[in-house]
C-alpha cells in the first residue's frame, strides 16, 4: 500500500538534499547549487549535481530525491529508508492501513479531476464562449502563449455544463464537491458549479500538479477574485500562486552545467498581490514572482519562500494598505529570522499595480523598484515610530525600548546582537553625536576635572599630592575593554554559551577579532570547554602571541574577574559589567532576555546567568567601577 503523497511531500521538505548528500561525498557550491564527486561511481572531476528537490549525475546517470538518496547509498528498502529520514525530521510514519490506502486513491482521483476540469476551462476560452475572457486577458497585456502557459481559461456560465463533460469521463459528481467545483448544497440537477462566469486560474502545486482554482469575474458580480475551498489538496495558507513556475526558473537559472556553460542569472524572488501580478511580471521576465491566494503571508508561506531565496522581496503598494501589509509581514517574520532566513520589502510607486508598471513603462521600471528594496532592519527601525528630534526625552527613551524590544523577538541570539546593534547605530545617526554617550558623562564630553588646565599651561596642584592620571581615550578604553573581555573567555571559556552572542555583535579591532573566530570555532566542536584546550586551540591556530597579549598583566593588569581563580558567578558578572561600559543599552536588553527566559524554565543554569547580568547592572546603576573599570 503506498504512503499518502503528502506525507511523502513533507518528508523530502524536512529533508534538504544538500546536508543529506554532503555526509557521504564533499560538497562544492556551482551557483545556487552543490556538485561533487559521484558517491555511486569513482570519479576525479565533479559531475554530480544537487538542486533544491533533486540530484543528478551527468556521469553515470544516478537520479532521484532524498528516498532514493538513502537507498542508493545505503543498500536500504524503500520503508526502511522512510523510517529513517522520518526519525531525523521529527515525523510519524502513517501506519499502512486500509483506510489510508483508499483516502490516497481518492487523493489521487480528486488531482484526476481538477486536471480534466483546468483541460476543459481552458478549452471553453479559446471558444466562441469564451471570447470575452480572452478578450479581457488579451487586453491586460497578456500572450496568448503566456495565457497557455498558466493554464488560464473560463468557467462558462454554471449550468452544469463542467459536471456533464467529466461525467462522460467517470467523474462522480461526490468528487467535485470534494474537489471544491461543486456546492455541496445545491444538487448537481440545478448545475451547483463554484465558478461561474468567471476567468478560471489554475491553482498549482510546488511540483506543478492542480489543486484549486481561483476565478475572476467579469461582471458586477461579487467578490471580484474567488478562490476554491479548502480541500485535501488546497490549503491557502500553504500554497503561493506560480510557486512551480518560480522553482522552475531559479532552478534553471546562475548553474553551469558541466560542460561549462553559464545559464541566466538568477531571479529575484518577490511576493506580489494577485495572480495578474505574478503573470505578468513572468511574462516580463520576473520568473520568481508568486503570490499568496488571498489571504495574509504565513508562516509556512515563509518557509517556501526562504527555501528558494535566503531573502525574497515583499512588493507591497507604497500607500497606506502597502504599508499595513509590510507591518504585518514584518511581524510574522521577525522571530523567524536567522543568519540565511531575512526578508526584504520595496514599495510601488502610488497608483501603481506590478501588472500596469511593466505595461505601461516596460521590465525596467520594475527592475528600478527591486534595486530600491530596503533591508529587514531598516524597516524595523522605521515601524517604531521615531518620535523626532523635537520629542521629549520620555518620547526618545520609549523609542529606544521599543527599538530593544524589537531586536530582543529574534529567536536567533547572535542575530539579535546584531539587530541591536545595527537599531542603535541607526538611532545614534539619525540624532548625531549629541546623543552618543562619552567617557566622561552622558553626553558633550568629559566633565573638567579639580585642578585640570586650560590653553596648555601648567597647572597648581596641591604640595604632596600625585597628578591625576590622565584619562584615556575613548578609542584607548573601548580597545581595552575588549582586550579584558577576551581574557575572561581564555581563562573562563565555559562563559561561552552565555556571553557568545553578545561577544559576536562587537566590532573587534582584526588582531581580536581573528582569536573570537577561532574562539568560536573551538567552542562548537570541543566537548569540554576548558583553559587549556582553548590555549592549545589558539597556538595550533597560530595565534599564541595574540593570546598572550590578551592575558598579559603589564602595562595594565587585568581584573581580578580575569583570573584563572575567580569562581564562574564572579567572572560572568565581570564580563557583562565590561559589556555594560560599552553598551549600557544592549545589557539591559540582555538582562530582559534572561528575566523571560528564567521565567521559562526556571532551572539553575538560567538563574545562575540572570544573578551575573543583575549584578552587573546594578553595579552600573550604582556608579561602582571597582577593579573592573579601565
Amino acid at each position: 500500500m503506498a504512503l499518502p503523497s503528502a506525507f511523502l511531500d513533507e518528508l523530502r521538505a524536512r529533508t534538504p538534499l544538500a546536508p543529506l548528500i554532503g555526509r557521504r561525498t564533499k560538497l562544492e557550491r556551482a551557483g545556487r547549487q552543490w556538485k561533487a564527486c559521484c558517491p555511486f561511481h569513482g570519479e576525479k572531476t565533479p559531475s554530480f549535481y544537487i538542486y533544491e528537490d533533486h540530484y543528478h549525475c551527468f556521469g553515470c546517470g544516478a537520479h532521484g530525491d532524498a528516498i532514493s538518496f538513502v537507498m542508493q547509498s545505503d543498500g536500504a528498502g524503500f520503508m526502511e529508508a522512510i523510517e529513517r529520514l522520518a526519525g531525523e525530521a521529527g515525523l510519524e510514519v502513517p501506519k499502512l492501513s486500509p483506510a489510508v490506502a483508499e483516502a490516497e486513491r481518492r487523493r489521487h482521483t480528486l488531482a484526476g479531476a481538477l486536471e480534466m476540469a483546468a483541460a476543459a476551462y481552458q478549452r471553453r476560452l479559446f471558444l466562441p464562449e469564451g471570447r470575452a475572457a480572452l478578450d479581457y486577458l488579451l487586453g491586460r497585456g497578456l500572450s496568448e502563449a503566456t495565457i497557455r502557459r498558466f493554464g488560464l481559461g473560463w468557467s462558462g456560465e454554471g449550468r452544469g455544463a463542467l459536471v456533464s463533460e467529466l461525467g462522460r469521463e467517470g467523474i462522480d459528481p461526490d468528487l467535485l464537491i470534494e474537489a471544491g467545483l461543486l456546492r455541496a448544497d445545491d444538487p448537481p440537477a440545478r448545475g451547483g458549479e463554484f465558478f461561474f462566469n468567471r476567468v478560471m486560474f489554475p491553482i498549482r502545486d510546488r511540483r506543478g500538479g492542480v489543486i484549486s482554482f481561483g476565478g475572476r469575474t467579469l461582471g458586477d458580480g461579487k467578490p471580484k477574485y474567488l478562490n476554491g475551498p479548502e480541500t485535501p489538496l488546497f490549503a491557502k495558507r500553504r500554497n503561493l500562486y506560480a510557486l512551480d513556475l518560480a522553482r522552475a526558473a531559479l532552478r534553471g537559472a546562475g548553474a553551469s552545467d558541466p560542460k561549462g556553460a553559464h545559464r541566466a542569472a538568477t531571479p529575484e524572488v518577490v511576493v506580489v498581490e494577485g495572480y495578474m501580478d505574478a503573470i505578468a511580471l513572468h511574462q516580463a521576465g520576473f520568473g520568481g514572482a508568486v503570490a499568496p491566494l488571498g489571504t495574509a503571508l504565513t508562516e509556512e508561506h515563509l518557509a517556501e519562500l526562504w527555501r528558494l531565496s535566503p531573502a525574497p522581496i515583499l512588493c507591497f503598494d507604497g500607500d497606506a494598505a502597502g504599508a499595513r501589509a509590510c507591518a504585518r509581514a514584518a511581524e510574522l517574520a521577525l522571530p523567524l529570522l536567522a543568519p540565511d532566513r531575512s526578508l526584504r520589502f520595496a514599495a510601488l510607486p502610488p497608483g501603481e499595480d506590478p501588472d500596469t508598471l511593466v505595461l505601461r513603462h516596460g521590465p525596467a521600471a520594475f527592475q528600478a523598484v527591486l534595486a530600491a528594496a530596503r533591508p529587514f532592519v531598516d524597516v524595523l527601525f522605521d515601524q517604531q515610530a521615531d518620535p523626532g528630534p523635537s520629542a521629549t526625552p520620555e518620547q526618545r527613551q520609549g523609542f529606544r525600548r521599543r527599538l530593544l524590544a524589537a531586536a530582543e523577538r529574534v529567536a536567533d541570539r547572535g542575530l539579535a546582537a546584531e539587530y541591536r546593534q545595527a537599531l542603535l547605530d541607526r538611532l545614534y545617526a539619525a540624532r548625531g553625536a549629541r546623543m552618543r554617550p562619552t567617557p566622561g558623562g552622558e553626553r558633550g564630553g568629559p566633565r573638567p576635572r579639580f585642578g585640570g588646565g586650560s590653553g596648555g599651561r601648567p597647572t597648581w596642584q596641591p604640595p604632596g599630592r600625585t597628578p591625576p592620571r590622565p584619562v584615556p581615550s575613548d578609542a584607548v578604553a573601548t580597545a581595552e575593554r575588549m582586550r579584558i573581555l577576551l581574557a575572561i573567555l581564555l581563562r573562563h571559556p565555559e562563559l561561552w554559551a552565555d556571553v557568545g552572542p553578545a561577544l559576536a555583535g562587537l566590532d573587534l579591532p582584526p588582531t581580536l577579532g581573528a582569536v573570537r573566530a577561532a574562539l568560536a570555532d573551538w567552542a562548537d566542536q570541543a566537548e569540554l570547554l576548558d583553559s587549556r584546550g582553548v590555549m592549545d586551540h589558539l597556538t595550533a591556530s597560530g595565534l599564541a602571541a595574540e593570546a598572550a597579549r590578551i592575558l598579559a598583566t603589564t602595562p595594565v593588569p587585568l581584573p581580578g574577574c580575569a583570573s584563572p581563580s575567580a569562581m564562574p558567578g564572579e567572572a560572568e558578572a565581570g564580563w557583562w559589567h565590561i559589556f555594560g561600559l560599552m553598551h549600557r543599552d544592549r545589557l539591559e536588553a540582555e538582562v530582559a532576555a534572561a528575566n523571560r527566559e528564567f521565567a521559562r524554565l526556571t532551572d539553575d543554569a538560567t538563574q545562575r546567568r540572570l544573578i551575573a547580568l543583575c549584578t552587573a547592572r546594578d553595579a552600573l546603576c550604582r556608579g561602582e567601577q571597582g577593579e573592573t573599570e579601565t
